[in-house]
């Protein structure tokens, strides 16, 4: 079976949701930040905090296109729409679905974004990131699913229905 990949907003709720999918269907499960981790022996903030965005936003491509999977379910972090390369890569093992979540609700879950390794370009704010990013999750998702209000069961059974829908629709 193909790869899912998960992407969207930082808090939108990616790693809990894949746990809970790759569960429900028998797949693998990975998140790419703790690849990222692994391949650098850092954690996220302190990679982006010695080494800045730029280096992080490298490691975050290079961990990705070390990465050949199938049958996984893959939690990505919410940076990985700027490597071009490493969206590639994703795209060409799986099918891509973009957790939605508005921009009060990607507020509301980020209690923690001092230590959570968020990149941010410098003077940018959170509405910013929320408005550069969007359309590149939309540019790379074969499906999209909000998940603003719904609980993860929920959400869950809306994935696996899209992608049922879309397996079906593309032969």
């Amino acid at each position: 079976m193909k790869n899912i990949v998960l992407i969207g907003l930082p808090g939108a709720g990616k790693s809990t949701l894949g746990v809970i999918l790759a569960k429900t269907l028998g797949m693998h499960f990975i998140d790419t930040d703790i690849v990222i981790q692994e391949h650098t022996g850092r954690l996220l903030q302190s990679i982006i905090d010695e080494k800045g965005t730029e280096f992080f936003l490298k490691k975050e491509e290079e961990s990705i296109l070390s990465l050949n999977l199938c049958n996984t379910v893959i939690a990505t972090g919410g940076s990985v729409i700027y490597g071009a390369q490493a969206m590639e890569h994703l795209k060409s093992g799986g099918i891509i679905v973009f957790l939605s979540i508005s921009y009060n609700e990607m507020v509301k879950r980020l209690n923690n974004i001092k230590t959570r390794g968020i990149v941010l370009f410098p003077g940018q704010t959170l509405r910013d990131v929320y408005d550069q990013r969007i359309p590149l999750y939309e540019k790379y998702a074969d499906i999209r699913i909000d998940c603003s209000n719904d609980p993860f069961e929920h959400i869950v059974e809306k994935v696996v229905d899209s992608i049922l829908k879309t397996s079906m629709e593309n032969g």
